[in-house]
């Protein structure tokens, strides 16, 4: 009698293995980084504490579980949402801060904020200002990031006006920390007026009034 000598080939019913592993669960059917932006822009828009989860799953066009499996909770998507905002606004101050002097920073800052805040395609107002002015004891340690990274940016430009004290571009009188504030002090109130419709011609009088008490 002939023997069979045809193997089986692998896969095949009974031999207990298999051709291709299947993924398992559902593949992801979002772009994370779509939904981030979509995020930012509600939270720039109705701040930290105005934002509904709700609204973020509209926005977004995703459901509760999906956020918080990609993002985490509410809070950790708004620091994902402000890192994404603070890149883009680094884009001018970082270049604003190697400006030749003082002064020029300085404008160069109040120029860079008025194009920011007039833009059309942005909405109202500054995330880093507005995002949590005022808020419940829950939302403390957003309010507390939002502290700390503006005084990020002030320290930062202390630091520059220093260094324009030291080459004497600056006169020997003039407070470097006062001026950091002064300038710091101007960029947010151009973004409150923003958020309450200060056009870009409002912008340009406000910083020509800024710079002429300019110390020379």
């Amino acid at each position: 009698m002939r023997k069979d000598t045809k193997k089986k080939g692998r896969g095949s019913p009974g031999t207990g293995t298999r051709t291709a592993s299947r993924p398992r669960g559902r593949p992801r059917a979002f772009d994370p980084d779509m939904a981030l932006e979509a995020a930012l822009r509600v939270f720039w828009q109705k701040g930290y504490e105005g934002t509904a989860v709700s609204d973020l799953t509209a926005a977004m066009g995703i459901n509760r579980p999906s956020i918080y499996a990609t993002f985490g909770n509410k809070e950790a998507l708004f620091r994902k949402a402000l890192d994404r905002y603070s890149e883009r606004m680094t884009n001018y101050t970082a270049e604003a801060l190697k400006e030749p002097t003082a002064r020029a920073v300085a404008e160069r800052l109040l120029v860079g904020t008025a194009d920011w805040l007039s833009c059309p395609g942005n909405p109202k107002g500054c995330l880093m200002v507005q995002g949590a002015l005022a808020c419940g004891e829950e939302a403390d340690p957003v309010r507390k990031e939002l502290i700390s990274r503006r005084a990020k940016g002030e320290a930062a430009l202390r630091e520059r006006f220093e260094r324009a004290k030291f080459q004497r571009d600056l006169p020997a009188g003039a407070e470097a920390g006062d001026l950091a504030r002064y300038v710091m002090a101007v960029m947010h109130g151009m973004s409150v007026q923003s958020a309450g419709g200060a056009s870009r011609a409002d912008f340009e009088r406000v910083i020509e009034l800024s710079l002429r008490g300019w110390p020379q």
